[in-house]
C-alpha cells in the first residue's frame, strides 16, 4: 500500500501541513508545531515561513482529485 502525505482537513490551523505530517507519521500534531516554532526561533523566521507556504502549495489536500483510497 502506497502512503502519501496530504494536508489535513481536521488538524488545520493555517494550511494543514503539520496536521497532515502528524497523521502520516502517526505523531501528535503538537510535537510538529513545537518543533517548527523551535526551528523558526533558532534559524530565523523567513526561511521557515517560506518553506511552510511552499509545502502548502505542493502537498495536496485529501479532498483533491488525485486522492485515491486504496
Amino acid at each position: 500500500m502506497k502512503r502519501r502525505i496530504y494536508r489535513s482537513d481536521e488538524q488545520r490551523v493555517i494550511a494543514g501541513v503539520f496536521g497532515g505530517l502528524a497523521e502520516r507519521f502517526n505523531h501528535d500534531v503538537v510535537l510538529w508545531r513545537l518543533g517548527a516554532v523551535v526551528c523558526l526561533v533558532l534559524t530565523g523566521l523567513m526561511p521557515g515561513v517560506l518553506l511552510y507556504f511552499l509545502a502548502a502549495l505542493i502537498i495536496p489536500t485529501k479532498g483533491s482529485a488525485d486522492y485515491v483510497i486504496e
